[in-house]
């Protein structure tokens, strides 16, 4: 099984600058129940179906599988999704040896801005920018499946 070792951060403060890529960014939830999340995204002018499982007890490690699908499959499948749809602009930052994905998010989601980082272990030294704030992982209000239900601005 593959293992996705992520932590999760709030972002203060001007990142922008740092960017080297930026994609946007659509995504639904066919299924969101905590055990297991099934998401379609379309990235820029790519497809994709993603499973993830619960988190471990710190809330950075989880199962994920993820497959490449045709732009058209993955449009046809949003519209089978759960109510609330994610649109968010990721902009690539690298940090050392390290690349954070910042996620701006858009509509309900509007003012939120997140950097996560992917790790090979959950003890990994990393980085940490001044424009990281909080650390947020394991905190379910952040999930974006969370976020589609209970916006941003809502809170």
């Amino acid at each position: 099984m593959a293992q996705e070792i992520e932590r999760k951060f709030l972002v203060k403060g001007e990142f922008k600058p740092e960017v080297f890529k930026s994609t946007r960014i659509t995504q639904g939830y066919l299924s969101s129940v905590p055990e297991r999340t099934v998401r379609v995204r379309i990235k820029g002018e790519q497809g994709f179906l993603t499973i993830k499982g619960k988190g471990n007890h710190s809330g950075i490690s989880r199962y994920e599988w993820e497959k490449e699908i045709p732009l058209n499959e993955a449009e046809e499948l949003l519209q089978l999704c759960e109510p609330g749809v994610i649109d968010k602009t990721r902009y690539l930052v690298k940090a050392g040896e390290h690349t954070f994905e910042v996620d701006e998010f858009h509509g309900e989601n509007e003012g939120l801005i997140m950097a996560e980082i992917e790790l090979k272990t959950e003890n990994e030294n990393f980085i940490k920018p001044a424009w990281l704030d909080k650390e947020v992982t394991g905190d379910d209000r952040y999930y974006n499946a969370t976020l589609t239900k209970h916006p941003y601005t809502k809170w």
